[in-house]
C-alpha cells in the first residue's frame, strides 16, 4: 500500500469481522494496524496482526495526551495517532470497526492525484458527484442540502497535492440524523471517480476512511469537548481552513 503505512482505529469491542479483515490485510501489506481501547474495551483483546492498546497502555505509554484527554471519548483515537507517529509512520489511514474494507482499499494511495478541481464555490455537497440519491454528508449545513453543484464535466482537471484524502463509504454511509429519519439507506457511490475541494470550495469530511501523509499530521486532532458526532466535523473544517 504506502512505505510506513499505519491504520488506526479506536473500539469498545472484541474482534469482530471489520478488525479481523484490517488485521489480516495489514500483515500480507506489512502495515501496522494500531486499536486504540477505552474504559469499556474487553481486558482480553485477541486479536494476531494488530497492536491493542487497553487504557492502561495508554496511561503507561508516555504520553501526555494520554493522562488528560477524559475517559469514555472517541477522541482518544488520537493516541493513536501519536503512537503511529511516534512509530515512524509516514502516512496515517484511519477507519471505524464497522468499517469492511473491500479489497481495493489495500491498493496504493498517491499524495498527487489527477482529480477535477472544485474552487470559489463556498459549501458544495461532494455527495452529489457520487450518487445520484439525495444525500449528503454529515456536517452539511441542512439548509443547503437542495443546492446543485456545478457539472461534474465542467471542472477542471488537475493534478493535485492532496495530503487529505478522504474515501466514501458504501451501505451505511456517514449521514446524519435527519437523512436517517427521511430518506432509505442502504445507498451506494459511484467509483473511479475523484472530486477535490480547492480554495474556498468548504465540505465536511469524516474520520470513517481517511489518509493522512505526514505534514498533515497537524490537523488530525480530534477535539475532545464538544459531541461525539462533530470532532470530525469540527477537525474536518479547521483542516480546509
Amino acid at each position: 500500500m504506502l512505505e510506513k503505512a499505519a491504520i488506526v482505529v479506536t473500539s469498545i469491542l472484541q474482534p469482530n469481522q471489520a478488525l479481523w479483515k484490517l488485521a489480516q490485510g495489514s500483515q500480507q501489506k506489512s502495515i501496522t494496524f494500531i486499536v486504540i481501547g477505552d474504559e469499556p474495551s474487553p481486558r482480553e483483546f485477541q486479536l494476531t496482526g494488530c497492536q491493542f492498546y487497553h487504557l492502561d497502555d495508554q496511561l503507561k505509554s508516555g504520553l501526555k495526551f494520554a493522562q488528560r484527554v477524559p475517559k469514555r471519548k472517541y477522541s482518544r483515537k488520537n493516541i493513536g495517532y501519536l503512537i503511529a507517529a511516534q512509530q515512524g509512520a509516514t502516512t496515517i489511514i484511519e477507519t471505524d470497526d464497522d468499517n469492511i474494507p473491500y479489497p481495493s482499499f489495500w491498493d496504493t494511495r498517491e499524495r498527487y492525484q489527477p482529480t477535477q478541481t472544485l474552487t470559489e464555490t463556498g459549501w458544495v455537497n461532494v455527495y452529489r458527484y457520487f450518487s445520484e440519491a439525495h444525500i449528503w454528508p454529515r456536517g452539511f449545513p441542512l439548509d443547503r442540502v437542495h443546492d446543485t453543484v456545478p457539472p461534474f464535466e465542467s471542472l477542471v482537471s488537475q493534478i493535485v497535492d492532496c495530503p487529505i484524502q478522504q474515501g466514501l463509504a458504501d451501505d451505511n454511509p456517514d449521514v446524519d440524523a435527519i437523512y436517517r429519519l427521511l430518506l432509505p439507506l442502504p445507498q451506494r457511490f459511484k467509483d473511479a471517480r475523484t472530486v477535490a475541494l480547492g480554495s474556498g470550495s468548504w465540505c465536511p469530511f469524516n474520520s470513517q476512511n481517511t489518509t493522512w501523509w505526514r505534514d498533515a499530521y497537524p490537523l488530525m486532532y480530534l477535539p475532545t469537548y464538544c459531541s461525539f458526532r462533530m470532532t470530525d466535523i469540527w477537525r474536518s473544517f479547521i483542516a480546509q481552513a
